[in-house]
């Protein structure tokens, strides 16, 4: 019989690469959704003007970023068969390889659905288990080693849900014991928390007389008080996320559903901004919640501070900038909205929808736009600085309006263990940025 000392050192050797490394992203917007690059020694600029993958492996389509932890890459994508149907797929894949290890796949339907090119919702990695959401609302929990499915939801089968002429982009998120997600059931199961080793439902919140959005949860913790933000086209919510009990609501009502850019939360204040309705600031004080300002324009067009579409703004000290409806770059003053500088040098065009996202990484930032382009800049009151910049990816997504390129790339890379990890519709690449 094997010495219990030498079946322990065994069983760690086989489970240590089920655990997160320092430099992952194991879900949207990296480890606490904050968009923030903790690596050091990353390139200070591009050495050419287009950057090289070290690897690539061909992947169907979606929207959905790439997760990354312990030394394996999680994404999904879509392949279309007759009519609206077709298949979703998750993939893990080797990170540095880029070699598919294995691969889940389920029938989806994509009717009703605009942009019917894949899932939207980057994989959650928690441990040894990977969570996914195909545009359609199939919730998988799977097995991150095998993909073996665990359990798994329908959003609309077993919640009764609607599904948002945009599909379901909600990336769940794991708290404790617990897995949140924003599934706009009935009744009262806007927000529904599973156990997320076995499925079961622990708690249900929020009314669904509207949808649900496109918006990600985010987990917070002000003066002591952990809540779960969730931003929906009638409200800005915060939820006790161990029982589901709501804390505080600011109205907020968003045109046609378009609650997308995730929450932002910078010390005590909270940041939302939608492209019909512009921005809401708000003050936390643990349980306590005002309203600092709210934009006045209630148009595309003609904007006053910051009206985002996908893209996610960032707080860096008393200053927010973001990208605006048309594609401006602006800097406003987080202490007012007011708008101190606009620049089209991020997107250069000005045009519907035009977008990218926004990462920080020390003093600097990491933009990639939504023509494929990786941007390394700094961002200050009196401007933008734009440090380098090169091709990353081609874009191969319609936009369905009049692009200068034609495609756009609406994706939101990972960046990981001095790497960046982006897809399109036909491919994931792996790009080294290490110094």
């Amino acid at each position: 019989m094997m010495p219990l000392m030498h079946r322990l050192a065994v069983c760690a050797a086989l489970f240590a690469g089920l655990f997160l490394h320092a430099g992952d992203w194991p879900e949207w917007r990296g480890a606490g959704r904050t968009g923030v690059w903790k690596e050091t020694n990353i390139v200070d600029r591009f050495a050419s003007a287009a950057l090289t993958p070290k690897w690539r492996t061909p992947l169907g389509g979606g929207f959905a970023g790439p997760a990354v932890a312990a030394g394996r890459i999680y994404v999904t994508d879509y392949v279309a068969a007759a009519g609206n149907k077709g298949a979703e797929r998750a993939h893990c894949l080797d990170e540095r390889t880029g070699k598919i290890l294995w691969t889940r796949e389920w029938p989806a339907s994509y009717q009703g659905i605009s942009y019917a090119y894949g899932p939207r919702a980057t994989p959650t990695v928690d441990s040894d288990r990977v969570y996914v959401v195909g545009a359609s609302g199939i919730l998988l929990c799977l097995n991150a080693r095998t993909g073996a499915i665990l359990w798994q939801k329908d959003y609309v089968r077993d919640y009764g849900a609607t599904l948002p002429v945009w599909g379901i982009a909600g990336a769940p998120i794991v708290d404790g014991n617990r897995l949140i997600a924003v599934v706009g059931g009935q009744p009262d199961a806007k927000v529904v928390a599973f156990d997320k080793l076995t499925g079961k439902e622990l708690w249900r919140s929020l009314p669904s007389d509207t949808e649900q959005g496109y918006s990600q949860p985010l987990l917070i913790e002000s003066s002591g008080v952990r809540q779960l933000i969730v931003w929906h086209p009638a409200a800005l919510s915060s939820l006790d996320p161990a029982t589901g009990k709501p804390l505080w609501q600011e109205p907020f009502r968003i045109n046609l559903g378009v609650a997308l850019a995730s929450p932002v939360f910078d010390r005590a204040r909270l940041l939302v901004t939608s492209f019909y309705n512009g921005s809401l600031l708000m003050h936390l004080d643990g349980a306590h919640a005002k309203k600092l300002w709210q934009g006045k324009s209630a148009s595309e067009i003609n904007t006053d501070g910051l009206h985002s579409v996908v893209n996610t703004p960032v707080i860096d000290g008393d200053y927010i900038y973001g990208i605006c409806s048309y594609g401006q770059f602006r800097c406003l003053n987080a202490k007012t909205g007011e708008r101190v500088w606009e620049t089209l040098e991020v997107t250069k065009e000005k045009a519907r929808w035009a977008s990218g996202f926004i990462v920080r990484n020390g003093d600097r930032y990491f933009i990639n736009n939504d023509r494929g382009e990786l941007i390394i800049a700094r961002l200050s009151p009196k401007g933008y600085q734009e440090i380098s910049r090169a091709q990353l990816i081609k874009p191969t997504s319609n936009p369905g309006n009049r692009r200068e390129l034609g495609m756009v790339n609406w994706s939101h890379p990972a960046y990981a263990n001095r790497h960046v990890y982006a897809r399109n519709d036909e491919e994931i690449i792996a790009v080294p940025l290490a110094q």
